[in-house]
């Protein structure tokens, strides 16, 4: 079960500012340079992992979500907070470890990707302690369900404190998509969106392709957006998906 967010926590993310065609009581920030970040009961043990920065009980954690989930977005907003470097898992190696760790905070992404230095992350793991090093991890496996080749890096990462963001509840796909359809420009009725909900996969990932599918074929076809054009633009991501665009 996701975490609540502390008092500190839940301060820092401020109301929410959305479409008057449909508005939800769910807050947001602009992330530091970056677009905003929705908030929800979904993503919230994520949110205040980074919050609660430097005051960790252990300096590594992990944040674990599906795609598109928003892990390397809270990543960057909490690189912007520590001054840390950010790399892929995969581009860790024994020779690069020293020069990583000099930085003194290091955003480690897509541990469940590529062929990894085992070896060197569980070097870089025992900085941790050894240089009071702060690092954050994102996979979009859970560590426990992880395959991992060394015993004393397996044991070591997936004792980190976890920080899981879930699938989206509606009232923040719902956000997700108003936000997106703002953001083009696009007036869209309320029914739409709940015609959307219904009937999309359920991701972040999903809804930022919808809605950018939805604004091409309405540039397209020189249409608002409706029920039947959402359809069409269902029907297209999901032609996409089948052959591997």
């Amino acid at each position: 079960m996701p975490e609540t967010p502390t008092k500190n926590a839940q301060d820092s993310w401020s109301d929410a500012m959305t479409p008057r065609q449909l508005a939800f009581d769910i807050p947001h920030r602009t992330a530091l340079g970056l677009e905003d970040f929705l908030v929800s009961q979904s993503n919230a043990a994520a949110v205040s992992l980074v919050d609660r920065w430097p005051d960790w009980p252990v300096r590594a954690a992990v944040i674990a979500g599906p795609a598109g989930s928003g892990k390397s977005h809270l990543v960057n907003v909490w690189c912007v907070k520590s001054q840390a470097r950010v790399v892929s898992a995969a581009d860790v190696t024994t020779e690069n470890v020293p020069e990583l760790a000099a930085a003194g905070a290091l955003g480690v992404e897509d541990v469940d990707k590529g062929t990894l230095d085992e070896r060197a992350l569980f070097h870089l793991l025992n900085l941790v302690r050894e240089q009071r090093l702060f690092v954050l991890m994102t996979t979009a496996t859970r560590p426990g369900d992880l395959q991992i080749s060394l015993p004393d890096f397996s044991s070591r990462f997936k004792a980190l404190p976890l920080a899981e963001i879930d699938a989206p509840d509606d009232a923040l796909l719902s956000a997700v998509l108003v936000k997106q359809f703002s953001d083009r420009q696009l007036i869209v009725d309320p029914a739409v969106i709940s015609y959307c909900l219904v009937r999309m996969e359920r991701s972040m990932d999903t809804a930022r392709r919808l809605v950018n599918e939805i604004d091409k074929l309405a540039l397209a076809l020189r249409k608002g957006v409706s029920r039947g054009l959402v359809a069409k633009a269902l029907d297209n991501i999901a032609g996409k998906g089948r052959r591997g665009d």
